[in-house]
């Protein structure tokens, strides 16, 4: 479900569905226009939650200022969460005992692991603390035995912090803003960001061309953990059509 004109959003939810084409994933699209009530869009959630040749709802983020995305999220079946936003899921994933994973944080252990990477043990540091990525990011390093911080705006000392990093997990927001001076030499380095520089490009939360020298290893923007987001956003299709 898509609502109101945001480019952003349309681009995600068409590689979604360019994804599900190419793997046999039937979908369906609601395009809603952005005077949509949320009245209309609870409805279409529990009609949809009633179906039972749907195993997944999406709901695209962020809604029109007008909804209250808490109550749109908190709407959808606990067992249709294929983004794993409801408060149920996001509750098994602190106790270790879940069904979906959010699926940008899900997408980054894949790569780790794919590479041949040991979290075991290792100092992690995550910049970002939202309830998307940076939280349930953290969780999922905490559950693979790692050692975990967490930074956000009001971090003392953010630089010495993240050089500790053996694994650094950059997902600010802010357009190239991990430099090689805040990243330890031979780190592992994975870029969530999605930003534009200052000529429009598309670019990450690191400085990709100063923190590749410094790094054992570093994922690009575009082409590192977008595409895994939304191959992991399939596994969990897949998974919820199994759950009874």
């Amino acid at each position: 479900m898509i609502v109101g004109n945001n480019s952003a959003s349309r681009v995600y939810v068409d590689n979604k569905k360019k994804a599900c084409a190419e793997i046999g994933i039937y979908s369906e699209e609601y395009a809603l226009p952005e005077e949509t009530t949320q009245e209309e869009i609870l409805k279409i959630i529990d009609e949809l939650n009633k179906k039972e040749d749907i195993n997944g709802i999406l709901v695209q983020l962020p809604l029109p200022k007008h909804i209250d995305e808490k109550a749109v999220i908190n709407a959808i079946d606990p067992k249709k969460d294929v983004d794993a936003f409801h408060p149920v899921n996001v509750g098994k994933i602190m106790i270790g005992d879940f069904d979906f994973v959010p699926c940008t944080p899900a997408g980054v252990m894949e790569l780790i692991k794919e590479s041949g990477i040991d979290v075991q043990g290792k100092e992690c540091v995550v910049i970002g603390r939202s309830n998307i990525v940076g939280k349930p990011q953290a969780m999922l390093l905490l559950h693979s035995n790692a050692t975990v911080t967490i930074c956000h705006s009001k971090t003392r000392d953010l630089k010495e912090v993240t050089k500790r990093a053996d694994i650094l997990v950059a997902a600010v927001g802010i357009a190239k803003f991990v430099k090689a001076d805040m990243v330890k030499e031979g780190a592992v380095v994975i870029d969530v960001g999605m930003d534009r520089d200052e000529n429009g490009k598309l670019c990450g939360d690191v400085d990709f061309e100063e923190v590749k020298n410094v790094a054992a290893a570093i994922t690009p923007v575009p082409g590192g953990v977008g595409p895994m987001t939304i191959a992991m956003l399939m596994k969990n299709t897949v998974k919820s059509a199994s759950i009874k």
